[in-house]
């Protein structure tokens, strides 16, 4: 299957989403959000392909992956289309140059680069659609925040804001702007972490251009769907957060799209960052996994429909 087919599948994933809003059906909007939590390594293209094609997965992979874990596709399933990056070696006329002027360090200089040369269609299966050897546990999360609210704190002063308290807000439970974060005082972690996530999503996604380009309803529509993934995420509920997009972009596919887009993005940034970090690092190769760079974070345009990830839609 080519790209561009894909491509139109991604679209019409996001119509379907459109046309299931303008129905009455909220429930759609807060699926896609679960999948965002439960992807938030893939990019926006993939999430949308595994939300439209099989709402409920929970843990995707290849078949070969699957089999190595000792789990096997269950007979008749259909597979799940997502694209996965190509990457080779290509030699840089570059280093060929340098290896003609210099010949010290002759074997690094002629080192082929690895670079991204293409995409592919594949198909994953969810951990449902598999049978065989149970899946160790690695984290269950029951309503606690512990260690993710700390690494949350450390987040947002990575990202220079400043994080102060006080009784003086309420009824509000925070607020923000201009590089500040005032949360209410003597809140449950749980609801601390809750609101802090969605303060830290406005100072993320409503800095410059997309601030005066947006109402103050969408800007909080957006500031709180970035919660919802995140706490999802991390194993928290907090309501169905089923607002009506469709509501606030007047029906315009490709604005709501965007608003999804920034959303994922500055949903999974957060993520990255707050997750527990093995003790080793290892690399692993998910198909079109994208990682954010948390500490050199800009909001997405909102004037442009292309997504600066590894998938080119």
């Amino acid at each position: 299957m080519k790209v561009e087919e894909i491509r139109n599948k991604t679209n019409e994933a996001v119509n379907y989403l459109v046309a299931a809003l303008e129905s009455g059906q909220s429930d759609v909007l807060a699926q896609y959000l679960n999948a965002m939590a439960r992807f938030h390594n893939y990019s926006f293209g993939n999430v949308m392909l595994i939300a439209r094609q099989k709402p409920d997965a929970a843990h995707v992979a290849g078949i070969r992956a699957w089999n190595a874990l000792g789990r096997f596709v269950k007979r008749g399933e259909k597979g799940i289309l997502i694209l996965a990056p190509m990457v080779g070696y290509r030699r840089s006329r570059q280093n060929e140059i340098a290896t003609e002027i210099d010949s010290d360090n002759t074997a690094d200089e002629r080192k082929p680069e690895h670079q991204l040369i293409g995409f592919r269609a594949v198909y994953v299966f969810d951990i449902s659609q598999t049978e065989g050897k149970e899946l160790p546990t690695l984290t269950e999360v029951q309503g606690e925040v512990n260690g993710y609210r700390e690494r949350l704190f450390e987040f947002v002063e990575s990202q220079g804001v400043e994080l102060s308290y006080s009784e003086r807000i309420a009824p509000a439970k925070g607020l923000s702007h201009g590089g500040k974060i005032t949360l209410l005082s003597g809140m449950q972690p749980a609801e601390e972490f809750s609101t802090l996530v969605h303060e830290i999503g406005h100072e993320m996604l409503h800095r410059g251009d997309r601030r005066t380009l947006t109402s103050k309803q969408v800007r909080e529509t957006e500031a709180e769907a970035v919660a919802f993934v995140v706490c999802q995420a991390v194993g928290l509920q907090t309501g169905t957060a089923s607002a009506d997009y469709i509501q606030l972009w007047h029906g315009d596919a490709s604005l709501l799209r965007e608003s999804l887009e920034a959303v994922q993005h500055t949903a999974a940034v957060i993520l990255g960052a707050i997750s527990p970090k093995p003790k080793e690092e290892t690399q692993e190769s998910e198909p079109s996994r994208s990682e954010p760079d948390s500490a050199s974070y800009s909001p997405p345009p909102m004037a442009e429909a292309a997504v600066a990830e590894s998938v080119p839609f």
